[in-house]
């Protein structure tokens, strides 16, 4: 069985650092291309076979990333793989297709841009991270954000397609918090872990396309280069570039990137179809700017006394030896929990030792 590590990046679990910044920008590339969807499948692939299009951006990329890689699962990585495929991809894409067909797709985008929302929910239960009101308040900016943005004033609501928004915004935000709780095993480049998933998400698609749909449509060029972007580089690609984000970067602020998506959509809307972006849109577009912004900050948090007192310790030249046999009996600190290092120096002026 092949141990598996949790890559951690050095921004820790509270923001993203300066080191941090080409990785975040390399990561946010993923929503990016993403964005691109809307466009590439109204105008180039055919009508009617959402599931299909599914389909064809998962399991190809999948398997020629498995080609490039020549790396497979092993031990319980199986299971993993699967489940993680299943939850990103398999059952993330037809909810997301079914939202779109009965939904306006600003209401569909809305919903979707919800997940950071949930995955701020999830990390406290899942990877035992404290609740961070930065990050809700930020999510609910980000999701009024893109509703400003996408939602038309005549959007009409339909139960089935809210409850499959919605469902689609917590599976991926399960797949996203359950990818940084597992990471990824050791010696495996990203390439070869998006293949895994995008292998399992696409056998998981396989039977429910054809038993929905039928079938497949007709292919001619403009489809195939569609399908070709789709696969390769809104698959392959973006999604290797996502999962190492993810298990190198803190979750939270890799999951408020997915808001950049329908902000590239609304924009590549108004250069491609003629779509208007008024006011109102272009507030929504600062709000949910300012809100990944605000995401990849560390939350402000609270010293204790206690923190205080460690810290007074720690300057004091005559206690040094008192310190380090006091650190060395006390019990390290539970997973998740800050430091006073980090604490004090964010939020405190350095204490002066008296005399």
């Amino acid at each position: 069985m092949t141990r598996h590590t949790t890559q951690v990046a050095s921004g820790g679990a509270g923001g993203v650092r300066h080191g941090n910044l080409p990785r975040t920008a390399l990561t946010a590339l993923a929503p990016s291309v993403w964005g691109t969807t809307y466009v590439v499948t109204t105008e180039l692939l055919p009508q009617g076979h959402p599931l299909f299009a599914g389909f064809l951006r998962a399991l190809p990329a999948g398997l020629i990333g498995l080609a490039i890689t020549r790396t497979l699962p092993r031990g319980a990585w199986w299971g993993k793989a699967a489940v993680l495929g299943v939850l990103n991809i398999g059952l993330f894409l037809p909810l997301l297709f079914i939202a779109a067909e009965r939904l306006p797709g600003g209401v569909a985008a809305t919903l979707a841009a919800a997940q950071p929302l949930v995955v701020a929910v999830l990390a406290v239960t899942v990877l035992h991270e404290r609740l961070s009101l930065w990050r809700l308040l930020w999510g609910v900016t980000g999701v009024a954000g893109v509703g400003l943005v996408v939602i038309g004033p005549n959007a009409a609501l339909d139960t089935v397609g809210v409850v499959a928004g919605l469902a689609g915004a917590v599976t991926m935000a399960l797949g996203v918090t359950l990818t940084k709780r597992w990471g990824r095993p050791s010696g495996v480049g990203a390439t070869a872990f998006a293949g895994w998933q995008l292998t399992a998400g696409g056998l998981f698609l396989l039977p429910l396309t054809f038993l929905a749909e039928g079938s497949p449509p007709a292919i001619d060029g403009s489809a195939a280069l569609g399908y070709l972007w789709l696969g390769l580089v809104g698959g392959l690609i973006t999604y290797a570039l996502w999962f190492q984000g993810i298990t190198t970067l803190p979750v939270a602020s890799v999951a408020v990137l997915a808001l950049l998506s329908p902000l590239v959509a609304a924009v590549l809307g108004a250069i491609v179809l003629d779509q208007t972006l008024g006011p109102i849109q272009l507030v929504g577009f600062a709000l949910s700017l300012a809100a990944i912004v605000a995401g990849q900050l560390p939350p402000r948090t609270r010293c204790t006394p206690r923190d205080r007192r460690d810290r007074h310790t720690r300057s004091s030249p005559s206690s040094e030896p008192r310190a380090w046999s006091a650190r060395a009996s006390s019990p390290k600190p539970r997973s998740g929990a800050m430091t006073s290092s980090r604490c004090s120096a964010r939020n405190h002026r350095p204490l002066r030792h008296p005399g």
